[in-house]
Formats: C-alpha cells, structure tokens, sequence
C-alpha cells in the first residue's frame, strides 16, 4: 500500500475543488499517456531536493520512495509520486514543506485536498 502525491508548477488553486480538477488536467495531459516529455527545471529541483533528503529506492532500502527513479515520475510540469504507507507521515510532510519552499503546489489526490 502506498501513499500518493501530485506536485506541480502553477498558481496555488483557491479550493480543493479547483485544485482537483487541476490535477485531472494535468495528469491526462502529461502522465496519462506515453509521455516523454522532460521535467521542467523547477520539477526537476524538486526532485532533486526530495532525494537529498531519502535516496532513490534502489539506493536505500530505507527509501520512502514507493519506486525509483523518482525523477520518472516527473513529466513537464507535474510530478506524482507513491510513499510507503509506513513512512508517509513524514515523508509526505517533508514532500509538501519543500514543495511550498519551491513555490510549488502540493494535491493530495486520495483525500482530493491542498497540502
């Protein structure tokens, strides 16, 4: 069992709501397919500072990461990602502090809620 989060570039929404539909947009468009798409810059030093903090999963078993590379759960301007359930209290916490520090917006898409 894991525990999930989308991470992406943009204006924070006013609502949940909002930001649910946000999410479904984003992930058709760029997770939905076969996309090959890079991740922006500002994705990718998410990424990066996510696994400054825990390894990628076949680095360290001690990974939160519910799979590696992480960097390919990124597509442009999104990135959504699992937790081990065990782990995903602080896992997710550190992942939506440092979204914010990025300026980025933090959805969990199992409760359809802002982080």
């Amino acid at each position: 069992m894991s525990y999930d989060l989308a991470v992406w570039e943009g204006s924070r929404p006013a609502t949940d709501e909002e930001a649910q539909r946000t999410f479904e947009r984003l992930h058709e468009t760029h997770l939905g397919g076969a996309s090959e798409v890079e991740p922006t810059p500002a994705i990718a030093r998410y990424v990066h500072a996510l696994l400054e903090r825990w390894p990628d999963l076949d680095e360290d078993d001690d990974s939160p990461w519910s799979d590696g590379p992480l960097i390919n759960n990124a597509r442009g301007p999104i990135v959504y990602f699992g937790m081990v359930f065990s782990m995903a209290d602080e896992a997710s916490a550190f992942a939506a502090e440092t979204a914010a520090e990025h300026g980025l917006v933090c959805f969990d898409p199992q409760l359809g809620a802002l982080r």
